[in-house]
C-alpha cells in the first residue's frame, strides 16, 4: 500500500490533536503549538491543515455544543483516525531509525 505523505507542519497539527484529546479545534491547536513549540502560527494555516487531513482521512470532524463565549456558534472538533494514528507512530519509528544512523561524530561541534 502506497503511504500517504505527511508534511512537516501536518504533522505537527496531527500531534496538537493527540495531545488536546477531543477538545482540537483551530483555536486551540493554534494555541498549543505556540506553548509547545514557542512557533506563531496563523489561525487560517491551521485552518486549512485541519481540512486537509480530514480531505486524507487523518482527522474526522464534528461540531460540539454551542457556547456562550462564541456567540452561540458551536466548535468543530477534531480528533485522529486510525489512518492518522498509524501515520504519527509511522513518522516517529522513521524519524527514529534516521537519528540512530548519524554516527556520533556527525552532531558533535567541531573546534574551529
Amino acid at each position: 500500500m502506497r503511504r500517504t505523505y505527511l508534511g512537516e507542519f501536518e504533522e505537527l497539527v496531527l500531534l496538537m490533536i493527540a495531545i488536546l484529546e477531543g477538545d482540537a479545534y483551530g483555536v486551540t491547536v493554534c494555541q498549543e503549538i505556540e506553548q509547545q513549540t514557542g512557533r506563531i502560527v496563523t489561525f487560517g494555516a491551521v485552518h486549512n491543515t485541519l481540512i486537509r487531513l480530514e480531505e486524507k482521512g487523518f482527522v474526522t470532524s464534528g461540531l460540539g455544543g454551542a457556547t456562550n463565549e462564541r456567540g452561540g456558534r458551536r466548535k468543530r472538533l477534531f480528533q485522529l483516525t486510525t489512518l492518522g494514528k498509524t501515520a504519527l507512530t509511522d513518522i516517529q519509528e522513521l524519524r527514529n531509525k534516521l537519528w540512530k544512523l548519524i554516527p556520533d561524530a556527525s552532531l558533535k561541534l567541531s573546534g574551529i
